[in-house]
């Protein structure tokens, strides 16, 4: 009989970056510092304590600037990621208050700073946009390094692994992620961390695969076990069977030569056998990811998301800023559109850390649109950038969690006004700019017939939708299961929202996860979206698909479809007819 640690073991995680590796196990020892001793100090100790604690993020400063300083040619789009590492090491929500708290409370610099790190957290763990919540990770991260200067733990140093390895850890920053170096690292897998994560990110960039979220990785797996990380699925496979090894070998090998060829044809529009040309478009956070978008094959960007360079500064970004991060965009996209999306965060919690306004159900709260209507000095800063940076490119305007008339109309006039501004003041800008709003509350779906009198274009974001028709908190491991993008409600939803606006002559976009799936691609387009915007990885895949079907063939699927009454019974369905032809490419497309 197979001995007990050597049987097979299945692992399920998060798929943070897609691509099969099988290799050896390379456990990083990082064993992090999680109980922290407090104690009381002197009082004429205070100001020592203080300074112990000014010194320890000295040193962290000066190891992120030698991270930066030697990043790889590849991983350069991506210091800015440890650029906002460096400014929260000095950030008043981190720095100011744990001093504040050293020296009122009279305790040692590492119990005040878990103390304060466990205020700040929450603000955005609870938050509702994924993206948000795991900037709570970023905080982690760098009290995790100032931390360890106190208590003088040894840190990794992944740029010296000098073996063919995948990595296992509990956890890995971003800055430890830069450190990897491709002819050595195949993939990671770590038991915390998750698909929006700045970690999850520099995988996709790297393109090599990563399963976050594991849960127990660093427990069950050993040094040198042999696993599998699939990073589409999020399974981790222990000490595999060798009927196994050669399933996985094969499904590699083939899912390599479809990526490659995929890759080959990125460029080539996405254009249906019956010759329905398709924009696929790509989703942004960082103004560096724009690259990755024009790498992948995308036809522009569908969703700007712009809350970083809120969440980056220690105070709100002045208009400049912000032109020039846009700017920055618009130019390397040329004349593709730019699709810039005006601030979705709660401004008092995300950006001032004012911590009077604590809401029980943030989802449901001061958010997005409502945020900024009521902040119009804010907002307005922000759309004089947006007209400011349109002079220079096609860009459109898309405006989060609209859920009546009344905020579309608020935004025009405010945009008015701030044209109104620039052109009293002699800056260059432009006022007719394309005006979106998005689609993820169901009263914007019910009443969509009167906001298509206001607006250019509709962008349904899945995500929310989602989360609000079926009532559900995808972070709730309890109900996460509940979050099926084919449930028949969403479906309707959608179809709701592209038949108002084919009647009133808009077109209908989507920039929700829903779009990167390419199985969804026959379903979507058969609903009547007219754009797929997505993060720039799946770009190939969803192009790929889109030119293995023939739109005019879609009634009597799309008939079917809707006839059916559960989540799985349209997978199903998707799955017979179209499972085998969207991940292949056929030899005539080959030599296009």
């Amino acid at each position: 009989m197979e001995n007990q640690e050597h049987q097979e073991i299945i692992l399920k995680g998060i798929g943070g970056s897609p691509g099969i590796c099988i290799g050896k196990a390379y456990l990083v020892d990082k064993e992090g510092v999680d109980v922290v001793k407090k104690y009381v100090i002197r009082e004429e100790s205070r100001s020592a304590e203080v300074g112990r604690f000014k010194t320890a993020v000295k040193k962290a400063r000066t190891a992120l600037r030698r991270i930066i300083d030697t990043a790889p040619e590849e991983l350069r789009q991506h210091t800015q990621i440890l650029e906002t590492h460096m400014l929260l090491l000095e950030d008043k929500m981190l720095y100011d208050r744990t001093i504040d708290v050293i020296e009122k409370e009279r305790v040692n610099a590492e119990w005040a700073l878990k103390k304060v790190v466990s205020l700040v957290k929450p603000i955005f763990e609870n938050m509702s946009d994924d993206y948000l919540k795991q900037r709570a990770e970023d905080i982690t991260h760098v009290s995790d390094r100032i931390m360890e200067n106190l208590v003088g733990a040894d840190q990794v140093d992944i740029g010296r692994i000098d073996k063919r390895v995948i990595l296992v850890a509990r956890d890995l920053s971003p800055a430890e992620t830069s450190q990897i170096q491709l002819e050595r690292i195949k993939g990671f897998v770590t038991n915390r961390g998750g698909r929006a994560s700045h970690t999850s990110i520099i995988a996709r960039t790297l393109e090599i695969p990563a399963v976050l979220g594991v849960g127990n990785a660093t427990l069950i797996i050993k040094n040198d076990d042999i696993i599998i990380v699939d990073g589409e699925s999020g399974i981790v496979v222990v000490n595999p069977t060798e009927q196994t090894l050669l399933e996985t070998e094969e499904r590699r090998e083939q899912y390599e030569i479809q990526k490659a060829l995929m890759a080959r044809k990125s460029h080539l529009p996405a254009r249906t056998k019956d010759g329905i040309r398709i924009s696929v478009m790509g989703n942004i956070e960082l103004p560096e990811e724009v690259v990755s978008v024009l790498d992948h094959g995308g036809d522009g960007i569908g969703l700007y998301r712009t809350e970083f360079q809120y969440l980056s500064q220690p105070d709100f970004p002045s208009e400049e800023m912000l032109f020039e991060n846009y700017k920055d965009v618009i130019d390397v996209m040329e004349q593709r559109p730019v699709t810039i999306r005006t601030l979705d965060i709660n401004g008092d919690k995300a950006v001032n850390y004012i911590r009077d306004s604590h809401e029980l159900n943030p989802a449901l709260g001061l958010r997005a649109i409502r945020y900024c209507l009521q902040k119009p000095e804010i907002f307005k800063t922000q759309l004089r950038a947006i007209l400011r940076a349109a002079a220079f490119g096609d860009v459109r305007i898309l405006v989060p969690m609209i859920s009546g008339i009344e905020e579309v109309e608020q935004t025009v006039n405010l945009l008015d006004e701030a044209a109104q501004c620039l052109e009293q003041q002699g800056v260059a800008y432009k006022r007719d700019v394309p005006l979106g709003i998005m689609i993820e509350v169901p009263s914007a779906v019910v009443t969509a017939d009167i906001l298509a009198e206001k607006v250019d274009f509709f962008s349904i974001g899945t995500n929310d939708l989602i989360q609000y028709t079926l009532a559900i908190d995808r972070g709730n491991r309890h109900v996460a299961h509940l979050h099926q993008p084919l449930h028949p409600a969403i479906l309707r939803m959608i179809k709701r929202t592209c038949d108002v606006g084919r009647e009133k002559g808009i077109k209908t976009y989507m920039c929700g996860e829903m779009a990167g799936e390419p199985l969804y691609a026959p379903i979507l387009l058969g609903l009547g979206v007219d754009e797929l915007s997505m993060n720039p990885q799946a770009i190939p895949m969803v192009k790929n698909a889109i030119r293995s079907f023939n739109t005019g063939d879609l009634g009597d699927f799309m008939a079917a479809v809707m006839r059916m009454t559960t989540a799985d019974e349209v997978q199903a369905l998707v799955e017979r007819h179209f499972g085998a032809v969207v991940s292949t490419i056929e030899p005539e497309q080959q030599e296009q």
